[in-house]
């Protein structure tokens, strides 16, 4: 009886821990606004700063690695947490949360939505962009502080933030932490006094090895298949699944990419790409949900709901497996003494980089004018002295530059 009840017991903690999961990530996909850099700076603020689920170190450590792999790294990294949290059925829950929203409003505008019309110039909208700059300075402010405590690390940020601006591409970005990571590894101490807490992996490395090797049989197997068997089902899942799996850079690389392999061969005309396109950069969380939008738009079966969630997923499956098969290498790899010292240089990169795209396209799209920069100024004040909660900054940066607009 008393081993029945610890299992209950474990099952409903376990159950509890993916509801969990799933709330405060729906919540954050309902929030999360300002596009892949920003949403690191939510995640930062509520998983680092207010929910302590993850050290400092871990949570860059984790950043770093979704760097380097292909697909929406916004994405991979709240997987990841949700998986740390609650296993596997963490992970889903954690994309579906931060998923969902976006997803479902992409397919209701391809459904019709679209006839509001373009909301890039809608002063709320402007506001949302305006309280990103402010989430993601609060995320650079706390990660440089405690992963750039010293002149060299501050040197390898600056540096670091130097070339993704000058080379402002995914090849930039990946260069800049491989220089990070060998600059660490010859000249930085891999001492780090425990500092990083221990991640619980509830990740096999046969199950590991096992999802690398579909990753790979689905990469090579669905274009052989879709030229077997013409099916359009089959050659759109092909399609989507090989952006998601080539794409360095998140959504805003993928989007054109898109473009090329959906509108040349007749999947949706051109208009209605565009249309989409501009809703995709209105709604908050991953801006690979455009996939949603262009499963349902299609002028061809399958389309409307079912293709649209056809297409969500086909994009988004490499991720999971991706992650899932590299989370405990690596996880194993970031406690070795060498290992730590490139994480050190890596880590200083990273926040390098978050400075870069803090700078463009964050500032540069949403800081126009003195009134922005004021309004930028108080989200930030609120979010770093007063600790208000990012969602209620969010409300208050839409409500503010509404108020400026009218007054303007």
């Amino acid at each position: 009886m008393p081993l029945r009840a610890s299992r209950r017991q474990s099952l409903s903690e376990r159950l509890f821990s993916i509801i969990e999961v799933l709330g405060v990530f729906l919540r954050l996909g309902v929030t999360s606004f300002g596009g892949p850099v920003a949403h690191l700076g939510y995640f930062h603020a509520e998983f680092v700063g207010r929910r302590k689920w993850l050290d400092e170190a871990a949570y860059s450590d984790i950043v770093a690695l979704c760097q380097f792999l292909p697909g929406p790294a916004s994405s991979q990294v709240g997987i990841i947490i949700g998986m740390l949290r609650a296993g596997l059925a963490g992970g889903l829950a954690a994309w579906i949360g931060f998923t969902l929203p976006s997803a479902l409003a992409l397919i209701g505008f391809a459904y019709g939505v679209g006839r509001l019309g373009d909301l890039s110039q809608v002063a709320w909208l402007h506001g949302l962009k305006v309280v990103a700059v402010a989430v993601v300075a609060q995320a650079v402010w706390g990660m440089a502080r405690n992963l750039c405590p010293d002149r060299d690390r501050a040197t390898i940020a600056v540096a670091a933030t130097l070339l993704t601006l000058a080379v402002p591409t995914a090849s930039g970005q990946i260069g800049a932490i491989a220089a990070g990571g060998v600059i660490g590894w010859l000249f930085l101490s891999g001492e780090n006094n425990g500092a990083t807490a221990p991640l619980s992996i509830p990740i096999t490395r046969r199950m590991a090895i096992a999802s690398l090797a579909l990753f790979a049989v689905l990469l090579v197997g669905l274009p052989i298949l879709a030229n077997a068997i013409p099916n359009p089902t089959i050659e759109l899942i092909s399609g989507f699944y090989r952006s998601g799996s080539l794409v360095f850079g998140g959504g805003h690389v993928v989007l054109p990419l898109l473009q090329q392999a959906f509108v040349s061969p007749g999947w949706i005309d051109r208009d209605a790409f565009l249309a989409g396109y501009g809703a995709a950069q209105a709604v908050p969380g991953p801006l690979f949900s455009f996939a949603a939008y262009l499963g349902a738009a299609m002028t061809s079966e399958p389309n409307g709901w079912a293709g649209g969630l056809i297409c969500l997923t086909a994009i988004f499956l490499p991720s999971f497996l991706l992650v899932v098969g590299a989370l405990p290498f690596w996880d194993a790899l970031r406690h070795r003494t060498a290992a730590q010292s490139a994480l050190k240089g890596i880590n200083a990169t990273v926040v390098g980089i978050l400075l870069g795209a803090l700078y463009t396209p964050v500032w540069t799209s949403a800081i126009l004018g003195p009134a922005d920069f004021g309004l930028g100024l108080l989200a930030f004040l609120l979010l770093v002295l007063w600790r208000t909660p990012p969602w209620l900054v969010v409300i208050l940066g839409a409500f503010g530059a509404t108020l400026i607009a009218m007054v303007a």
